[in-house]
């Protein structure tokens, strides 16, 4: 049976919080400083942008994947680090939301709702990201905790979290299935023990904070294991299918932004007397970007329709989040083509969206791993489509 979807409540957060307005004629600066926008994210979390994800029962925004979705489009079309800064918590929120006893999302989902505060996903150490099954970081039981040893690499929010999703090893043997190995672990920022790393100076999207952390013997109660000791696996993959739509709307937003920029570039700039969208050239270039753009849109809207209505959708949001991020790059590379020399100068915006557009195409699963997981989902329901 179908289930009715909930009643959207997408209208006041769009009309309250324009990106073209709060974020836009900031995001020069953040990028440049790479300082943490947090005069923004207040903003954010004043009409609920950080929690919207979260059940209304626990004092979040009850919004639907889809409704989470919409929102993160216009938002990345101001800027995809400041988005980030503004939405990454939902990364770490998620494994709580779909895994989490009442207690558990009681004590680390409500708080998040009564001021401004992150939570984030630790999967990705220094040697492994899509290789899970290569997880270092071991949790051994001793008495009523666990104790935690390892670190973890390019974890968005890092720095500002309170509280982390940590996947760890709980079972020694390095041949246990990794449907059985790992257990997932919410870990207080404040434990002894945790140690945040130095801010990353990346390529682009700097205004997120990104950081490793290490976890030296942190003594982590059992009531902080998630669902069961083996189920983290299970937990952290299964957080994808939600999570992977609205990084493909993220990149939806900034391939229009880089549309909506080179076709406003080329009717001004003129060449051999006329403006350079009437070269077929260019025009088809144009072209080419609103193609991708308006499918790209297409595709995350359905893997998010899919999870609002209950089905599975890993191979859609596998589709959804691999072409969605390589529109935003090709999207950001012609752009910066279009605008020629002045695109490859910082006073012009459209070298900030390519250098924000490449890390669409690698975290939370690279596009071949995506491309992976794909082809495994066409072949193994062969007939059933």
């Amino acid at each position: 049976m179908i289930r009715r979807p909930p009643r959207s409540t997408l209208f006041p957060y769009t009309t309250l919080f324009r990106s073209r307005e709060e974020i836009i004629p900031k995001a020069a600066h953040y990028d440049k400083t790479g300082e943490f926008p947090w005069d923004i994210v207040k903003k954010g979390f004043e009409i609920g942008l950080m929690n919207q994800r979260v059940p209304t029962e626990y004092g979040g925004g009850g919004l639907s994947t889809l409704d989470a979705c919409i929102v993160t489009e216009e938002l990345a079309y101001g800027c995809t680090g400041i988005t980030s800064a503004i939405t990454s918590a939902g990364l770490g929120q998620t494994p709580v939301i779909h895994f989490g006893n009442e207690e558990q999302k009681r004590k680390y989902l409500t708080p998040m709702t009564q001021e401004p505060m992150h939570a984030a996903y630790c999967v990705t150490e220094p040697t492994c990201g899509s290789d899970v099954n290569g997880v270092q970081t071991r949790a051994v039981k001793k008495g009523d905790h666990y104790v935690l040893s390892g670190q973890k690499m390019w974890i968005t929010g890092g720095g500002v979290a309170r509280w982390y999703f940590v996947l760890a090893r709980t079972d020694p043997d390095p041949m246990a299935p990794a449907s059985k190995a790992f257990t997932g672990f919410i870990v207080d920022a404040d434990f002894p023990g945790v140690i945040k790393g130095r801010k990353e100076l990346n390529m682009g999207q700097r205004a997120s904070d990104v950081r490793g952390v290490t976890f030296e013997d942190v003594l982590v109660p059992k009531q902080n294991v998630l669902m069961s000791e083996g189920a983290g696996f299970r937990i952290a993959m299964g957080a994808f299918d939600a999570t992977r739509p609205p990084v493909a709307a993220s990149a939806t937003g900034l391939a229009k932004r880089a549309l909506e920029e080179a076709t406003k570039y080329a009717t001004e700039r003129k060449t051999f007397g006329v403006p350079i969208g009437e070269h077929q050239g260019v025009a088809f270039m144009l072209a080419d970007m609103a193609i991708g753009v308006e499918l790209a849109r297409l595709s995350y809207v359905k893997a998010a329709w899919q999870n609002l209505y209950g089905q599975r959708n890993t191979y859609t949001a596998s589709i959804a989040k691999a072409f969605a991020s390589e529109v935003a790059n090709k999207c950001a590379a012609d752009a910066v083509q279009i605008f020629g020399g002045s695109g490859f100068n910082s006073e012009y915006p459209v070298e900030k969206l390519m250098r924000d557009a490449k890390i669409l195409m690698i975290y939370e699963g690279t596009s071949q791993i995506q491309r992976v997981i794909i082809a495994r989902e066409l072949l193994k329901n062969v007939g059933n489509r």
